[in-house]
């Protein structure tokens, strides 16, 4: 029998696969599917940004849900709206219901990752959070490798509606699953909900991504991408204010007061943005520099979530014998060599090589994901949990985001800089060095982490409750 320490990590990372696999998948389809509803790849961009924006816009409000209506009633129901969307999708018959069906998903989404981290986080023990949340890094990095392949292989052999209405048998198992298994927990009060700082968190974030996702965009005004990301930060700023005389903020700016999740939230969002650019850069050079096929880039970038999924059986040995202080610093910069390595790939590299590279980078990477992800709430107690979870999501959105923006940018610099149109191998040399650099800087807000922190998800030395200590630091 499958403890519920292990059972609901598991049901909660299926969810989270079928959402990280189907945001990769539509863009291998994307001119089949601008083909048959007789559209430009260009203007399906729309599918993809308006996902985006709903995200964006509903994560912040996410834990006030799962604290308001429950955690299994809020994670069930966002399973069933994503399901709802996927079947709009695979019916749509223009770019119009497209769009609608994908805004849809996205709803569902934005409340189905982060209060699928809450439940564990309230479900699980904190010596056992480390092992948890590592279930919860495998379908981060799986989905966005695997995605083109299967994509490519759907949309090839079958119908790219098949891409959308695979997800229907996943969900289907992920509410029972959720129903028979996963506790309903929930606080005891609920605050007011912050409409003010819904409304400002969510503009702030909706143009803050979509300047991100129109900014690789071709013929795009630069007019445009200015005001987008004007107004998000002017957005953020008066956000920032709002929350300072707020009671109940949707976003609690002053999470931001614990070491650890300073560190989760800045750290790991410069390193999200490094890593964030690698499913974008790696297919692009494989196809484009070397001449693959999609399914031979696929099946070349997928070793590095076998990486992953070896990460998960060694990280909670090597925190225990390292701690999360160590781990965090050091493995910032063995990761960003690895973001870094593709650089020297060339069409002359062994194929082993490339393998061997992808797969070490994603071990590494995996580490460093579940590190930041358990980190992040080593010092939160339950009645601030829902507000972390929710905040930490709102971020690692954005930075991924800007993580493709980023890489894209450097890639149309190098082509103007060379006055051409057609990108070659040595066009990714800056970016993929880039992006490395700032997931390097992340080793700073890591370094700034006291030595002993996290010490109790680590296994390293015997305390009462992570609840104790942040009451003894309050005293």
């Amino acid at each position: 029998m499958i403890s519920l320490p292990i059972l609901v990590p598991l049901i909660v990372a299926c969810a989270l696969f079928m959402e990280n696999l189907d945001g990769t998948v539509i863009s291998t389809a994307l001119p089949a599917i601008a083909h048959d509803l007789h559209e430009s790849p260009i203007q399906l961009k729309l599918a993809l940004t308006a996902y985006l924006l709903t995200l964006a816009i509903f994560i912040p409000a996410s834990g006030w849900f799962a604290d308001r209506f429950g955690g299994r009633t809020v994670f069930r129901l966002a399973i069933l709206i994503f399901a709802l969307g996927s079947i709009l999708c695979g019916f749509a018959g223009s770019i119009g219901s497209l769009v609608a069906a994908r805004a849809l998903q996205g709803t569902g989404g934005a409340m189905m990752v982060p209060v699928g981290r809450l439940v564990i986080l309230r479900t699980v023990p904190r010596s056992e959070l480390v092992d948890a949340l590592a279930w919860l890094t495998i379908p981060a990095l799986i989905g966005p490798v695997l995605g083109p392949p299967v994509g490519g292989f759907i949309t090839t052999y079958f119908s790219w509606r098949w891409i959308f209405w695979i997800n229907i048998p996943v969900a289907a198992v992920g509410i029972v699953m959720a129903s028979l298994f996963i506790p309903d927990t929930r606080e005891a009060t609920s605050t007011p909900f912050d409409y003010s700082g819904f409304f400002l968190s969510g503009l702030g974030l909706a143009a803050l991504v979509s300047g991100s996702a129109v900014a690789d965009v071709g013929g795009v005004s630069p007019l445009l991408i200015f005001v987008l990301f004007g107004a998000g930060f002017l957005s953020v700023l008066l956000y920032v204010f709002h929350a300072k005389r707020a009671r109940a903020p949707i976003l609690d700016l002053k999470l931001l007061r614990f070491p650890t999740f300073r560190a989760g939230i800045v750290g790991g969002s410069l390193f999200r943005l490094g890593v964030g650019a690698m499913p974008f850069l790696l297919p692009l050079l494989l196809q484009l520099g070397f001449g693959m096929s999609p399914l031979q880039s696929g099946l070349l970038t997928f070793v590095a979530a076998i990486g992953a999924m070896g990460m998960k059986v060694a990280a909670g040995r090597i925190l225990n014998w390292f701690g999360f202080h160590k781990v965090l610093v050091v493995n910032a910069v063995i990761s960003a060599l690895f973001i870094a390595a593709p650089a020297l790939f060339t069409a002359g590299t062994p194929i082993i090589l490339m393998l061997l590279v992808l797969f070490v980078g994603g071990f590494f990477r995996s580490l460093q994901f579940t590190c930041i992800n358990a980190i992040s709430y080593a010092e939160i107690d339950q009645a601030e949990m829902s507000q972390a979870t929710s905040f930490t999501s709102a971020f690692q959105q954005l930075a991924l985001s800007l993580g493709v923006t980023v890489s894209a940018a450097f890639l149309q610099l190098s082509l103007a800089l060379r006055s051409a149109t057609n990108l070659v191998t040595g066009d990714f040399m800056p970016a993929f060095l880039v992006v490395a650099l700032v997931a390097l800087v992340s080793a700073i807000s890591f370094a700034r982490l006291p030595r002993d922190a996290g010490e109790e998800m680590a296994r390293r030395k015997r305390v009462g409750s992570a609840a104790v200590a942040v009451a003894n630091s309050r005293s």
